[in-house]
């Protein structure tokens, strides 16, 4: 029996990644929250799979879950939006886990940020305008932040941030980032990334206030800040230049050398 923390992705099912449905498919319990993760993700579990929305429970009671299911020998898929690695609350899970000697693996997912890029159709990191990226998030009702990561001293990096649970704090996220990157900065909001009523605002740090507010998002939206989410004049990556090799060739031994190893004694 294994229990399977699986990144379910944004939100669109297609999005999941080969290895999270096929283990979805043979679980027999399956343990989702459903606030965030939509009932399509899961569409694919085996019939007669108990399946639970465990957004109304509490630790204890998703842990007496996947205690139920240990005795039983039913492995579990437990599933959470996005990659379970960022904001995903699994650590105080596998945690318990591991005091159960209950065994368990993780599926990676693709992470929102990375959705929100591709739906805008850019790239986070650019030659001489960004080579950074940084997830964080503001405190607003979750845990306070540690010292030194707040938005202030993070700006003053100039990566491309993208800052996840703080749409309800969004004045501030503005105001702290505003010195920093300045006020014609570009700034996205998506709501909902992937999904069927999937939103985005595209502005700057003047504007994007009075745009989020327009369109009344209130939960459920990242946001990204950066140079990169606007540049067109940028430098062209080495990658692909001339006479650019990624990997130096490795030697190989001339005819003359071999036939000197051969004759040694």
């Amino acid at each position: 029996m294994t229990v399977h923390f699986i990144g379910a992705g944004p939100g669109a099912p297609d999005l999941i990644t080969v290895r999270g449905l096929a283990l979805i498919r043979r679980a027999r319990v399956v343990l989702y929250a459903g606030s965030l993760v939509p009932k399509a993700a899961i569409a694919k579990a085996r019939k007669g799979a108990r399946i639970i929305n465990t957004a109304p429970l509490t630790l204890d009671q998703i842990i007496a879950e996947i205690e139920a299911a240990h005795a039983h020998g039913f492995d579990v898929a437990r599933v959470h939006s996005g990659d379970p690695s960022i904001y995903g609350a699994i650590a105080e899970q596998m945690r318990r886990l591991d005091a159960l000697g209950i065994p368990y693996d993780v599926t990676p997912g693709v992470p929102a940020f990375a959705a929100v890029a591709a739906a805008i159709k850019r790239e986070l990191t650019l030659p001489g305008i960004a080579q950074t990226v940084i997830l964080t998030r503001t405190a607003v009702r979750a845990s306070a932040m540690p010292k030194g990561e707040d938005l202030a001293t993070l700006g003053r990096s100039g990566a491309t941030l993208a800052i996840h649970l703080s749409i309800g704090n969004l004045a501030r996220v503005v105001a702290a980032l505003r010195p920093a990157y300045g006020a014609a900065c570009p700034a996205v909001v998506a709501h909902r990334v992937s999904w069927p009523d999937e939103r985005i605002v595209q502005g700057t740090l003047a504007t994007i206030r009075r745009q989020v507010k327009a369109e009344g998002f209130t939960r459920t939206a990242l946001i990204l800040v950066g140079r990169a989410l606007a540049a067109e004049d940028f430098d062209e990556s080495r990658l692909y230049a001339p006479g650019h090799r990624s990997v130096a060739p490795v030697a190989r031994p001339t005819r003359a050398r071999r036939r000197s190893k051969r004759a040694r004694p």
